[in-house]
């Protein structure tokens, strides 16, 4: 497989995923994602706007995050996000404290 084949397919990969958790599972809240898979949609969206300004793109964390989440993050957040259990706290606690 020739690179420009290899990028072509990580970057259709990567736009399934943004898909999937933008659109079919709106459900699945950051702390959970973060507590079983140590990333998230902020992860995601900072590894996105680092990416840029390694190639010179001036992009701040809310710009990369509105290229993420397709929306200003405030708007994300009053859509789908719910308030975090007691379990979720102590499990991120535990595991990024």
């Amino acid at each position: 497989m020739d690179d420009q084949t290899r990028i072509e397919l990580e970057a259709a990969a990567f736009r399934r995923l943004q898909k999937h958790l933008m659109e079919d599972r709106t459900d699945a809240q950051n702390i959970d994602m973060m507590n079983l898979a140590g990333f998230c949609r902020n992860c995601l969206s900072r590894w996105y706007q680092e990416a840029a300004n390694e190639r010179g793109i001036e992009m701040t964390k809310d710009e990369g995050r509105e290229a993420f989440y397709g929306m200003p993050f405030a708007e994300w957040k009053a859509k789908y996000q719910t308030d975090a259990s007691p379990a979720a706290k102590d499990a991120f606690k535990d595991s990024h404290g």
